[in-house]
């Protein structure tokens, strides 16, 4: 298995530090802080904990207090909100010296039976003859500010395929719609919960910077500030992260130094498999927060 990947799957593996208190890890991709994808993903394996087998996570939504130190362990601190016999609730805290860096709700169901419909899927070419993203930071790392070197240079556990060139290849100003096939580098076990814990870790890459598209940003020539604010997933249908996923990706709106971002995760058959919604901070960086 790729270091990448086997060092996300261990980072949600959690320990067990008092009843329904948990603790992970925290890894670096080449920030200054912690990478939200690792907090909500470590967040959802520590509900999944307390849940039973049969439920799945349906939704969780998230706020992200503070900047998270990647030389601390995070604790997860998880309250049972309701045990009923279809639906699950639960509330997490992560912390860091004492203090909430994210707290988010998390709902499970047990699967049942009903009424299915869903949008078509984007027309867009498949993942085969694009070029994973890692390659295309690489052509232009001696361009980027020194800052940003060492997060072009982090080996992502995905796999990523955009299908339109990115923003930092490209900074005239275009449509807030952007595509983008991914999927783990490796095969993985059968266990539902750790999917949808991978998918919700992956599900922070990407998202936010389709708010940038129409607005002409050169991210060589100056930092554009993002962070996110919260993040919301919904998960539709079963998946595998280690098949091909498409990531859908749109910003209708940016106002007062937030934007606003939408994404559907579709398989390669189409299927809408999970919807996720975020707004974050958007401005150019101005060495505040």
């Amino acid at each position: 298995m790729s270091s990448a990947l086997k060092e996300v799957i261990d980072l949600l593996e959690l320990d067990l530090i008092d009843d329904l208190l948990f603790q992970g890890p925290s890894h670096d991709i080449g920030s200054t802080r912690v990478f939200g994808g690792q907090i909500v993903g470590q967040a959802l394996a520590a509900a999944q904990k307390t849940v039973s087998e049969d439920h799945l996570a349906h939704s969780l939504h998230a706020y992200f207090l503070r900047a998270g130190d990647v030389d601390r362990p995070v604790v997860y601190q998880v309250e049972r909100a309701r045990d009923g016999q279809s639906y699950a609730n639960r509330r997490i805290v992560a912390l860091q010296r004492g203090r909430p860096i994210l707290n988010m709700a998390a709902s499970f169901h047990l699967h049942e039976e009903g009424q299915s419909h869903q949008v078509s899927a984007p027309e867009v070419p498949g993942p085969e003859g694009l070029t994973d993203t890692f390659d295309l930071h690489q052509s232009v790392a001696d361009k980027v500010p020194e800052k940003m070197q060492r997060l072009l240079a982090h080996r992502r556990p995905f796999e990523f395929r955009p299908v339109e060139r990115p923003k930092f290849m490209d900074p005239s100003a275009r449509e807030p719609v952007k595509h983008i096939w991914m999927r783990a580098w490796e095969s993985l076990p059968d266990d539902p919960k750790l999917h949808q814990s991978l998918l919700a870790y992956v599900s922070d890459y990407e998202l936010l910077g389709t708010a940038t598209l129409p607005h002409e940003l050169d991210f060589i020539q100056r930092t554009v500030q993002l962070a996110s604010l919260d993040h919301a997933i919904w998960f539709h249908r079963p998946f595998r992260v280690d098949e091909w996923l498409l990531y859908a990706c749109d910003s209708p709106t940016s106002a007062g130094g937030r934007g606003f971002v939408r994404g559907q995760i579709f398989d390669q058959q189409g299927v809408l498999v999970a919807s996720v919604a975020q707004e974050g901070v958007m401005r150019p960086w101005r060495g505040q927060k």
